[in-house]
């Protein structure tokens, strides 16, 4: 297949939804996938140490390597999609941030998706310097394990007021944010939903990529599902030297195990 050169992990936040999320690594394993991601493990900013730690054992027991990770992101299933540019939430990331140290030195985790979230009409401006400083001080929190910040565009019109919608957003805002420590998120069915030549972004941008998703476009179902030409954007990723992990990021349209043979 166009990825078999790559290491491909399993998002346990939309794979494998047949069971408990706990029980996902496992299933994950029992498929044969070796490293997997997952969006925010919980409900709340922090859970407490209990849970986060419940979270990295059950990694431990499944013998998966954790690769990829979301900060807290608000009510995602209400439709929140980060709470970053947000004053009146600082405080949530910032309790979360902890969290997520806890797990990721358990775990070995790097690299750690954080989603702008959506502003207000009027308030862009301000909203957008906050945001500015708040992926300043996640890129410093973690720079003691020498972490990644990601940043991720959304597609347009499913995610609310969400203002990055292609890698020119978010080259934009990591250039305002200034910190070697983030990187684009190159996630197919965002791009893909946007009218992106999501090829020509995966060579263009492959050295500013930190991290891949696959999922097709329309639908965000399995590759080979919808539109998109994963040949061209394996052979975009390649072509501009892209060496990273990829994700399988995507909803099964049927049972997770009877949608993989893509990767075969």
């Amino acid at each position: 297949m166009q990825f078999n050169d790559y290491d491909v992990s399993a998002n346990v936040s939309l794979l494998f939804t047949e069971v408990h999320y706990l029980d996902r690594f496992q299933a994950a394993a029992d498929a044969g996938f070796r490293t997997v991601e997952s969006w925010w493990p919980f409900t709340e900013p922090h859970p407490g140490n209990d849970r986060v730690d419940e979270v990295a054992a059950r990694i431990a027991d499944a013998g998966v390597q954790l690769i990829g990770l979301n900060f807290y992101a608000g009510d995602m299933p209400g439709g929140e999609r980060g709470v970053t540019c947000r004053p009146e939430r600082a405080e949530e990331l910032d309790r979360s941030t902890g969290a997520l140290l806890r797990l990721a030195r358990a775990t070995g985790v790097r690299r750690f998706n954080l989603l702008y979230g959506q502003p207000d009409e009027g308030e862009e401006q301000a909203q957008r310097a906050h945001a500015v400083g708040a992926y300043r001080r996640a890129a410093e929190a973690v720079a003691e394990i020498d972490g990644t910040i990601l940043v991720e565009p959304l597609a347009r019109g499913l995610n609310g007021s969400y203002p990055l919608h292609d890698d020119e957003d978010v080259a934009a805002l990591i250039d305002e944010v200034g910190s070697p420590r983030l990187a684009l998120l190159f996630d197919s069915f965002h791009l893909g939903m946007n009218g992106v030549d999501v090829a020509a972004v995966a060579q263009r941008r492959a050295g500013e990529i930190g991290h891949v998703q696959l999922a097709d476009s329309p639908g965000r179902g399995e590759p080979g599902s919808g539109e998109l030409d994963f040949a061209a954007i394996a052979a975009g990723l390649r072509a501009g030297g892209y060496r990273g992990t990829v994700a399988a990021e995507y909803k099964p349209t049927r049972a997770t195990g009877d949608t993989l043979n893509w990767l075969r």
